[in-house]
């Protein structure tokens, strides 16, 4: 069984919804009671968690459990408004850390600890990102979204799996 998500490294919350709700605000839109709620969810997670996690940890915190379809609406609502990422890897959601920085929000890397199901979010290098989309262009395709996911085993991770491995081999 999974742990449930705890704190993260988002420190200010609110400070992190109000940067949200301005950001829709200048794109003609508005951050909705729930849509703040499960974003506020996502920003106090310590990992990525799934949609069904996410109605739990909405019930917990909330006493209240929406339905699948509603969470799945407004899970797409905040990644279009680039507020919250899907790891596609494994069909969960992490809040964006860029949230105090959407105007130079630019193409991200997600690197996806399959173990403790952390997500690191770094900005993807301009040149690296640049190089990618003259490579699609040129295979006649066209980018989608500006998100690149590497599925990775966290440091932490490997260093436990390599003193579990030594202590059984001893």
């Amino acid at each position: 069984m999974m742990k449930k998500p705890g704190l993260t490294k988002i420190n200010n919350i609110e400070k992190s919804l109000q940067s949200a709700e301005e950001h829709c605000q200048r794109n003609g839109s508005k951050l909705t009671k729930k849509r703040r709620q499960i974003l506020s969810i996502l920003l106090g997670a310590d990992r990525a968690i799934s949609a069904y996690e996410l109605i739990e940890l909405f019930n917990d915190q909330f006493e209240h459990k929406p339905p699948a379809m509603s969470v799945y609406r407004i899970l797409d609502y905040l990644v279009s408004f680039d507020l919250i990422h899907k790891v596609n890897a494994a069909n969960k959601f992490i809040a964006c850390t860029q949230i105090h920085n959407m105007e130079n929000h630019g193409a991200t890397q997600l690197l996806f600890c399959q173990q403790c199901q952390q997500v690191q979010e770094t900005p993807l290098n301009t040149t690296v990102y640049e190089g990618l989309l003259d490579e699609i262009k040129k295979s006649g395709n066209q980018l989608c979204s500006q998100q690149i996911e590497f599925t990775c085993i966290c440091n932490a991770c490997l260093e436990n799996s390599q003193s579990y491995t030594k202590s059984i081999s001893a």
